[in-house]
């Protein structure tokens, strides 16, 4: 079975903008139907923003659990000035943005999954090496405040447009750019030692 297959035809990103708007009218209509499916179709990539945000499954299941409660709530108002992806990606930015002001605490980089590494490099030095680093990295991320972690993953993981990740978080772009310039400078100086 090939690769296709497995993930279905692909949409062009026009076809799916306007079925975007087609199933947010309807689930602004009180349709459950069309929003659950707008709920499967940015569930995953949501869920994975918050976990990047937060550093924590759970708290990243809870931040788009309720981002999705709060757009169902508030689809009535939505105006569709931006698209749907747009304003539940601000939806779930500002919910992981006030999860994390809240607990001002340093994550806990062990808590994060670890992905398997291929046979060839998972020798024990290496595996210790990455380890390490990681941890560095979760270190590094903790210093960041809350609105540069989250313009800098969504720039730098997400490889959002600034001027996207200006709607999403409600700033200019200018201040994005500044702000994703300030975390790359202070995740530079404090992974200096792994490069």
């Amino acid at each position: 079975m090939t690769a296709e297959r497995d993930q279905g035809p692909q949409r062009p990103a026009a076809v799916e903008r306007h079925d975007d708007a087609l199933l947010t009218v309807r689930a602004a209509e009180g349709d459950e139907e069309a929003f659950e499916t707008l709920v499967r179709r940015y569930g995953p990539p949501m869920l994975r923003l918050a976990g990047q945000l937060l550093g924590s499954r759970a708290e990243a299941e809870d931040a788009v659990q309720e981002a999705f409660v709060s757009a169902w709530r508030k689809l009535p108002e939505f105006r569709g000035e931006a698209g749907f992806g747009t304003w539940l990606h601000r939806i779930v930015t500002n919910r992981c943005l006030n999860t994390l002001r809240a607990r001002r605490t340093v994550t806990d980089i062990d808590e994060l999954p670890e992905q398997a590494a291929p046979e060839h490099q998972s020798s024990p030095v290496r595996a210790a090496e990455s380890q390490a680093a990681v941890h560095a990295l979760g270190k590094a991320m903790a210093v960041l405040s809350p609105e540069q972690r989250a313009c800098w993953v969504l720039r730098e993981v997400e490889a959002v447009p600034y001027e996207t990740i200006a709607t999403m978080v409600g700033i200019s772009q200018e201040a994005v750019r500044a702000r994703v310039f300030r975390a790359r400078r202070c995740l530079t100086e404090a992974m200096d030692a792994w490069r």
